[in-house]
């Protein structure tokens, strides 16, 4: 992001902490070093990876393996910079084999990363729990090798390879995280939006919400969107057009934009986030980080109920395994819960703010930065 005096990319550099890099970025920096040394016979060391905001952060190479049956393996230690991640320090690996031509790029989870077993997260059942982000990013690094390399011996098969994901006591640290609960069995998540672990302190972070606000007013912005990461600051600059001085970066600190705006007041705030992160906000959580804050599912079966739902369909919600999947369920019979979940958001947004003068509206997306429900503006 641009040098701005305000917005997103100012608050990052206003908090002082220094950046790390997601187990996505990790995974594509090793498997772009394997296969590279599965086509030339080195490994590239350090490796050079594109992340999606066009970063081209450099990995050195903890380990690496070229073996006679056709494999190669690389890994790298995941540095988290300054946020007090469970996976800081993990190695991890990926091994590349090639596959038949037309096998395009497979992905396998091996020890430490884990496997999916039930519904309501981004990836099917049974496959391993590398994101769907993450997976992109190995797919265009494995095509650019290919580009840069040329095809073995003319042939059509390059690009077509096995990547085995691995991290190194990967099942141990699962346990500190809610993989077990969300039925991710086996070890980590490969995560990763963006391929940046934005550091988290609770008292800088808030500190620079504040800070945007103040530029916001200064710069006589009247609508300020707050965003809980760079998807939803994506979509609320495609509705809206907003300048980046008048983009907060909410994160997880609700309570903190709001009670801010309270003092502070600006004539117009969107909220926009993820559907399951905005559900806690409606359901009164101003903090809505996964160790403080979880989603109730029978507080969006109650939604349910009030938006259409029958008893049966209820139930179905508050046993569901995530709140996509409760999303999910009522997509398919018509309840708009996304509407609903905006609303509800919005209207305990408007409580917080205690009668500013502030006008509220929600935006809820999905993953892939879809918009699933929205509030009209109130207050």
């Amino acid at each position: 992001m641009s040098e701005a005096k305000g917005g997103r990319g100012a608050q990052l550099k206003h908090t002082g902490l220094r950046p790390g890099w997601t187990t996505g970025a990790c995974a594509t920096a090793s498997a772009t070093a394997a296969y590279t040394a599965l086509l030339t016979g080195a490994f590239p060391d350090p490796v050079t990876v594109t992340l999606p905001k066009g970063q081209t952060p450099a990995f050195a190479l903890a380990v690496e393996e070229l073996t006679a049956d056709g494999r190669a393996m690389a890994g790298v230690v995941k540095d988290a910079g300054d946020d007090p991640d469970v996976t800081h320090g993990a190695l991890v690996r990926a091994t590349v084999r090639a596959l038949p031509p037309g096998s395009g790029v497979v992905f396998r989870a091996g020890p430490g990363v884990g496997t999916v077993t039930r519904p309501g997260l981004p990836l099917e059942v049974g496959e391993p729990a590398i994101n769907p982000v993450p997976r992109q990013m190995m797919r265009d690094h494995i095509a650019e090798v290919t580009r840069t390399h040329g095809r073995r011996g003319g042939g059509s098969g390059d690009g077509d390879v096995e990547i085995t994901v691995s991290v190194d006591h990967g099942e141990e640290i699962a346990r500190s995280t809610w993989n077990p609960r969300l039925g991710i069995l086996g070890g980590l998540s490969i995560l990763g939006t963006t391929g940046v672990v934005v550091p988290y302190s609770c008292s800088a972070w808030i500190d620079s919400i504040r800070r945007g606000v103040d530029v916001a007013r200064a710069a006589g912005r009247r609508h300020v969107a707050a965003c809980t990461g760079s998807t939803s600051e994506k979509t609320v600059i495609a509705e809206y057009g907003l300048p980046e001085d008048a983009l907060l970066d909410m994160g997880d600190f609700a309570g903190a934009v709001l009670k801010y705006l309270r003092r502070h007041p600006v004539e117009r705030l969107t909220v926009c986030g993820g559907f399951a992160k905005l559900s806690k906000l409606a359901a009164g959580h101003l903090d809505l980080h996964s160790a403080r804050s979880q989603v109730d599912k029978g507080f969006l079966a109650g939604l349910a109920l009030r938006g259409g739902a029958g008893p049966a369909l209820a139930r179905e919600i508050a046993d569901a395994n995530t709140g996509l999947a409760a999303l999910q369920l009522c997509a398919a019979a018509g309840v708009p819960l996304g509407d609903l979940v905006a609303v509800a958001a919005r209207d305990e947004a408007l409580s917080v703010l205690r009668g500013a003068p502030v006008a509220v509206d929600v935006i809820c997306i999905d993953r892939a930065g879809t918009v699933v429900g929205r509030s009209t503006p109130g207050g």
